[in-house]
């Protein structure tokens, strides 16, 4: 395998580490554990920020290190280390195998291999050199400025990482990962009179800055983040109370995220404290609702060609027909609940140990044209845009701000709103969805999402769908 053969070179030939060595410590660590392993990495970051004219912000990190875990049941002794050296491993490893005593275990068999390649292997940083970078957000400032007198203020970023992943296991089961990841944002204010409004846009992938120094690309984020901007210039006060709401396609699954794909974690239903733990098999959303995990998608920003356990990614069908039908799952979750691993075992670094975590969590397109769904709803909400929002894993309460929204009346979208809030139930709000459009689209990826303090990227995606019954926040 090509990446083994590159991370070989970062890891032990460039580290002084000898590769024998290292796997009879991990065979030493692991005799007698359940499961396992040696997690290296090597990562590059960069981000430029340009604000308001001149450059606010520029950074460049790269880290090194490893993580090392040994699992017995549902314990783990996990250690890591910032030092790629031998010295360094073999104290991680006395500390590790600590969560062995009184255990007596049989090694789970280590994950099939895989010949995927979902994205490149190139290092986006190196692809654009500093000025380059420079030039692109200046031309972004200057563009959005000359669209429109009302703006006040531009914020533009392009953000790059590349990291390198090798995962050893017992006797000498390896498998290894390189992975580009970039992302553009542009942020704009316009000011009319005493009112000041923003809008913002951004896209990302596992790819190099190619695409997004097009200007074709690099303008259209801009005209859509002003878009946005001169909407929210012109909304009024959002309508209170229970209503019919429909939500656009695309980022707006980020509801869906929140509201119900950390419930369909496997560490959350193995522990029962899920709204949807013991429902396997039963209706848990409306007929027509299907949902799938999907880390197999090239290039997409929750994508893994594997995940940071050695676990191909997979579509996994979550919901289907509104039934559910399975959960994300790590190797240790999926073990104590007698399921298969789905390549869910995901961590933010080598730092962390790895956990259920979703990777491109979509709702699928149903038959409806996403204009006869608007026309359906004599008086409602559409929410096209979202910002932050909270959920209780427990019981599955949500509640969401709309960045974008628009009052619907008369089977028309009519004025748009600021202040609205999505209040509900994520498995009750699925049992909600009485139209599903035919325009499933994915986000245009930006999205990190939080757990137990790891950041991952992740990627959702969904079709205009109408909702009966949500309950509005809002401020008129």
């Amino acid at each position: 395998m090509a990446d083994l053969a590159r991370t070989d070179e970062l890891f032990f030939d460039r580290a002084g580490l000898d590769r024998t060595r290292v796997e009879g410590l991990v065979d030493e660590t692991l005799h007698g554990a359940d499961d396992g392993e040696l997690y290296l990495e090597y990562s590059q970051s960069e981000s430029v920020t340009f604000d308001d004219g001149r450059i606010r912000n520029a950074a460049f990190d790269s880290s090194q290190g490893f993580g090392l875990r040994a699992v017995c049941g549902d314990a783990a002794g996990y250690a890591h280390a910032g030092d790629l050296s031998e010295a360094a491993m073999k104290r991680a490893s006395e500390a590790v195998r600590a969560v062995k005593h009184g255990h007596a275990g049989t090694l789970a068999a280590p994950p099939p291999g895989t010949n995927a390649s979902l994205y490149p292997d190139v290092n986006p940083i190196a692809t654009l050199d500093f000025d380059a970078k420079v030039k692109l957000l200046s031309e972004i400032d200057a563009y959005a400025r000359g669209k429109d007198t009302r703006v006040s203020q531009v914020s533009a970023s392009l953000a790059g990482e590349w990291t390198a992943v090798q995962i050893v296991r017992a006797d000498g089961e390896r498998v290894a990962d390189i992975r580009p990841l970039v992302r553009l944002n542009v942020s704009v204010v316009v000011s009319e009179g005493d009112r000041m409004e923003s809008g913002s846009h951004g896209a990302g992938g596992r790819a190099d800055y190619a695409a997004y120094i097009d200007p074709a690309f690099w303008q259209g984020a801009v005209d859509e983040a002003l878009r946005q901007a001169l909407v929210n210039l012109e909304s009024v006060d959002c309508p209170a109370g229970e209503m019919t709401v429909v939500l656009g396609s695309g980022w707006p699954g980020i509801l869906l995220h929140e509201a119900i794909g950390h419930g369909l974690e496997g560490d959350f239903n193995r522990k029962k404290t899920s709204a949807f733990a013991g429902l396997m098999g039963q209706r848990v959303a409306a007929p027509g609702v299907t949902v799938v995990d999907d880390g197999t998608l090239a290039d997409r920003r929750g994508s893994l060609t594997i995940d940071d356990e050695g676990t191909p990614t997979n579509r996994t069908v979550l919901i289907e027909d509104g039934i559910l039908k399975g959960y994300m799952q790590d190797r240790m979750n999926a073990r104590l609940m007698g399921m298969a691993p789905t390549g869910n075992g995901r961590r933010q670094s080598y730092a962390h140990a790895p956990m259920p975590r979703m990777t491109n969590t979509v709702m699928l397109g149903g038959d409806k044209d996403p204009a006869e769904i608007i026309a359906s709803v004599p008086n409602g909400l559409y929410a096209v845009n979202f910002g932050g929002g909270q959920v209780d894993i427990t019981n599955g309460k949500f509640v969401f701000s709309c960045t974008e929204a628009y009052k619907i009346e008369d089977g028309k979208v009519t004025a748009p709103v600021k202040g609205a809030t999505l209040i509900g139930n994520g498995p009750d709000a699925l049992t909600k969805v009485s139209m599903i459009g035919n325009d499933m689209a994915l986000d245009p990826g930006i999205g990190t999402c939080g757990k137990d303090g790891q950041g991952v990227p992740v990627g959702v995606g969904q079709p205009t769908m109408r909702l009966d019954g949500l309950t509005v926040g809002g401020t008129g």
